[in-house]
């Protein structure tokens, strides 16, 4: 968008925007999102930028009305498969807070100065400060929905140090910690007082547009594997559990569902959030989880440009009417999903029992992770599932959210006994690629760039499986 576009969008308060760029007005030092509340600002006062850490690397200060650091992520990341989209998906995984820049490039197959100057020039912002941002967004929400000390917050926001944290905050949000966590909305500071050590992190998951969480979630719940996922309540009003394995540690995740709103079409609502609550054993992963959700559910697609493109087609053109906001689901663990996509529900069951390490602490149904990549590439070592095991356990095949998906395609490919039909499987729902249509299917180039969309369409309408 050219930037009188932009103005426009900031004058009509348009949500579908939001997390797509950032405006700040430079009579005030506040950047916002597209739909702030606040009375719009005059034209030649207004600035924008591509992102958070732009605006912040500027000198900008987050708004506290319409706080800009809880809006969904670009949907241009998941559709861009360039370097710049890989690395904001690797940076959003947490992996500059785990392994620096350095372990960013190498991720990427380029020197940090090559990927500094790469998002530099597009993002207004290195990985640098994106990663801060994104540490000061997870400060925000531990100090104003949980009663964790400052100090465990810091840590566990991926700060180095208190004093870093502390200058960080008042960067981002012109308060102190303490001051930040006092004005935290009245359902926050009343659910921080009644929560239970035990009671995880309650979270509001944001999306743009309609989201056809009935859709979604009848598809988690048709897939479930017994041990690691379990689907509960009533529909409408469902909850989806899983364990999470995740880089310091466990967790546990549960998101509730949505009912759809009047006139949204079936079983949809309009732009909001799911809700969301985390049990983690180490809160340096809260970030990761937060992210490895987002993808499971596809909340940072951007459902008006899928709508548009395939509300076109004389053929999609009722299943578009009928579910607008139909999402694409991604995976929570995409080595998991790669092997579920070969073995099936009732197999990948049975792994689970056999080879998954059981949890500390069960939780009703929920007893185990997953087995690793290297456990099964021992415990089955032959045929596919075995090949595919040590694929992914040697770093043959990569499924990480940085991976280049036409490699990991090829790789997948070179898998003895890997079927192409499986094989795109794997690349639609654990890379998140948007734009996949198997061999076989009749799906044309003009459905392009979003056939994952169509088919998940023709399948609501019981035209098309996978």
């Amino acid at each position: 968008m050219d930037e009188d576009p932009r103005y426009e969008a900031v004058r009509s308060r348009d949500a579908r925007f939001d997390g797509e760029f950032f405006f700040a007005v430079e009579t005030t030092g506040i950047y916002c999102r597209p739909s702030c509340p606040a009375v719009t600002p005059k034209r030649r006062n207004v600035r924008f930028f591509p992102t958070a850490a732009a605006a912040q690397a500027h000198g900008f200060r987050a708004c506290r009305r319409c706080r800009p650091d809880a809006v969904p992520g670009s949907a241009a990341w998941n559709v861009r498969a360039d370097v710049v989209g890989r690395a904001m998906r690797l940076i959003a995984d947490g992996v500059v807070d785990r392994e620096g820049v350095a372990g960013l490039a190498a991720r990427l197959g380029y020197s940090p100065r090559q990927v500094q100057r790469q998002l530099t020039a597009e993002l207004g912002a290195g990985p640098v400060a994106l990663a801060r941002a994104q540490r000061a967004h997870t400060a925000r929400v531990l100090l104003q929905t949980t009663a964790l000390p400052v100090t465990e917050i810091a840590f566990a926001s991926g700060f180095a140090s208190v004093r870093q944290f502390n200058d960080t905050i008042r960067a981002v949000y012109a308060a102190t910690p303490s001051e930040l966590r006092a004005a935290a909305p009245r359902g926050g500071r009343a659910a921080r007082r009644a929560a239970a050590p035990t009671a995880g992190i309650p979270l509001r998951l944001a999306h743009r547009g309609p989201y056809q969480a009935e859709y979604v979630f009848d598809l988690l719940e048709s897939e479930a594997v017994p041990g690691i996922e379990e689907v509960s309540g009533p529909p409408g009003a469902r909850t989806y559990r899983r364990t999470l394995r995740l880089p310091y540690g466990t967790g546990i995740a549960a998101v509730g569902e949505r009912p759809g709103a009047p006139g949204s079409g079936s079983g949809a609502h309009p732009g909001g959030w799911l809700d969301a609550r985390l049990h983690l054993t180490d809160l340096r992963d809260l970030t990761t989880a937060v992210q490895r959700l987002r993808r499971l559910f596809d909340l940072d697609a951007d459902p008006y440009a899928v709508d548009e493109r395939l509300g076109t087609d004389p053929r999609l053109a009722p299943l578009v009417a009928a579910r607008p906001g139909l999402r694409s689901p991604g995976a929570a663990d995409p080595e998991e999903r790669a092997v579920r996509a070969l073995v099936g529900r009732t197999r990948a069951g049975q792994l689970v029992r056999r080879y998954g390490k059981v949890l500390d602490a069960p939780c009703g149904g929920l007893t185990h992770l997953f087995p690793e990549s290297a456990v099964l590439a021992e415990a089955e070592p032959g045929g596919t599932l075995g090949a595919l095991a040590a694929a992914l356990a040697d770093g043959a095949v990569r499924l990480d959210p940085g991976a280049d998906r036409d490699d990991a395609r090829d790789a997948l490919l070179a898998v003895p006994g890997l079927d192409a039909r499986t094989v795109a499987e794997i690349r639609a729902r654990a890379l998140g690629d948007p734009d996949v249509a198997p061999p076989g299917a009749d799906v044309p180039d003009s459905w392009r760039p979003w056939r994952s969309y169509a088919l998940h369409h023709l399948r609501a309408a019981g035209e098309e499986e996978w």
